[in-house]
C-alpha cells in the first residue's frame, strides 16, 4: 500500500475524543454524567440494524450510516437544541466531514463523504432507519435516566418518540415504552416481573 495513512491515523485519534464528549442536552434534565457521543453512536448502530432488517432495508448499511452520524461532533462538540438557538448557523456535517477526511486515501475519503451525505439527505431507506435509530436511542436513554430518578428526562422521551417515522421504529418504540429498563435482567435471571 503506497497511500500515506497518517491522515487516517490522526482521524482515529480524533474519533476517540467522542468517548469523552458528553451528550449535553441531558444536563438540562439534571443528569450529572450523561453518556458520551460514542456510547450513543454504538447503540444507535445496533438499533439501526434492527429497524433496517424489520423495514426490509440493508441492516449493515443502516448500521454503517449510524456509526458515522455524529462523527462531526469531534469538531463541534455536542450542541444541544437550546445551544442551536443561539448559533448563527448550524455547520453542515458534510463540510466538517470533508475537512476530517482531507488527505486520506481518495477512495476512503470518498466513501466517508458519500456516507455522511446519504445520512444527511435522508433519501435512502437505510438513512431513514439510521435517523429513526438515533431518535429511538435517545428515547431509550431517556427511559433509563427517568428510571434512575431523572424525572425531567420525560421531555426527551416524548420528543424523541414523536420524531420516529418508520412503522418498525414506531412499533419498537412502543415496545420499549411498555418494557421496564431492567426487564431484560429479570428475564435473564428467571425472575417473575413484579
Amino acid at each position: 500500500m503506497s497511500d500515506d495513512l497518517s491522515p487516517v491515523a490522526r482521524f482515529l485519534f480524533e474519533a476517540g475524543t467522542l468517548k469523552q464528549t458528553k451528550r449535553t442536552g441531558w444536563w438540562m434534565a439534571g443528569v450529572r454524567d450523561p453518556e458520551s457521543v460514542a456510547e450513543h453512536s454504538w447503540r444507535t448502530s445496533l438499533i439501526a440494524s434492527i429497524i433496517a432488517k424489520l423495514e426490509g432495508a440493508d441492516p449493515a448499511r443502516a448500521a454503517f450510516l449510524a456509526v458515522w452520524h455524529d462523527s462531526q461532533e469531534t469538531r463541534t462538540g455536542d450542541v444541544n437544541h437550546l445551544g442551536k438557538k443561539y448559533a448563527p448557523a448550524e455547520p453542515d456535517p458534510r463540510d466538517i466531514t470533508a475537512d476530517q477526511v482531507a488527505g486520506m486515501p481518495e477512495g476512503l475519503a470518498r466513501v466517508v463523504i458519500e456516507l455522511v451525505a446519504e445520512y444527511e439527505a435522508q433519501e435512502s431507506l437505510e438513512a431513514v432507519c439510521a435517523r429513526d435509530a438515533d431518535k429511538l436511542e435517545c428515547m431509550i436513554q431517556g427511559v433509563e435516566y427517568r428510571d434512575q430518578g431523572y424525572v425531567h428526562a420525560q421531555r426527551w422521551i416524548d420528543n424523541s418518540r414523536a420524531q420516529i417515522v418508520t412503522g418498525s421504529g414506531q412499533a419498537l418504540a412502543d415496545a420499549v415504552l411498555e418494557t421496564g429498563s431492567l426487564d431484560w435482567l429479570r428475564e435473564a435471571l428467571g425472575e417473575q416481573k413484579s
